[in-house]
């Protein structure tokens, strides 16, 4: 899926459609150019991914213990949910800058390139470059998708479970150095907003809903195997 999220970046960087994107990278850097920022995005979904689902199966056992074991009603999944996805985000903030620097040097002229090896040598030009703080540097608007996004998914996914589960009885298996471009998140929006009205913030979707669609089908089979396992060693 490294190919669709490198093309996503490209898009929203205002490089024109996907089938443009698409056919500019094929002639001039080859198909090595769609999985640029690869280990920086496996290096993502390692702590990211991790930290989330870790994060929301926790807090909804614990959430479950205080509802004297009962199953908890969807406003509470939800706001484990949120939860989650404010710790998982906060945790792969750095991994997602690196993988966003990563994909975003083909672009700048070649004597402002970093030419990042991968993922932690862009870390390490970052912390160096910028200092520690720099690696949560756009955090916010992270948090707030990840929070977003999450409280959603993670919510609604669940609640499907124990539907198909509870009531039809299906099993778990079915179921840039030098000046940056704005200052902040409230700047980035009003300037997107300005430049191309609402649809603006929409630059990429159909992209994004190519490249997430099978990552989200793939996290619920694999989750679902793990707690399988976890179960049967009694965990």
């Amino acid at each position: 899926m490294g190919e669709w999220e490198y093309s996503e970046v490209r898009i929203q960087l205002g490089q024109g459609s996907a089938a443009h994107v698409t056919k500019s990278m094929l002639k001039e850097e080859g198909v090595g150019a769609f999985y640029k920022g690869l280990s920086a995005g496996l290096l993502r979904q390692a702590t990211y991914t991790t930290a989330r689902l870790g994060s929301f199966r926790i807090l909804t056992v614990k959430a479950i213990e205080a509802n004297d074991g009962k199953p908890l009603p969807l406003y509470q999944k939800a706001l484990c949910g949120l939860s989650a996805g404010a710790i998982g985000a906060c945790v792969g903030s750095p991994a997602d800058l690196a993988l966003i620097r990563m994909q975003a040097d083909a672009t700048l002229p070649a004597a402002q390139r970093r030419n990042y090896r991968n993922a932690f040598h862009a870390l390490y030009r970052i912390v160096a470059d910028e200092g520690v703080l720099a690696l949560w540097k756009g955090a916010g608007p992270t948090v707030v998708r990840a929070m977003a996004l999450n409280m959603g998914m993670l919510a609604s996914y669940d609640q499907s479970v124990e539907f198909f589960k509870d009531s039809l009885g299906f099993g778990e298996a079915a179921t840039v150095l030098g000046k940056y471009p704005y200052t902040g998140s409230l700047d980035c929006a009003m300037k997107t907003l300005k430049s191309g009205g609402p649809l603006k913030f929409y630059t990429g979707f159909p992209v994004y809903c190519v490249r997430i669609a099978p990552h989200v089908m793939m996290t619920w089979i694999f989750l679902n195997q793990i707690q399988k396992f976890e179960k049967s060693i009694g965990l």
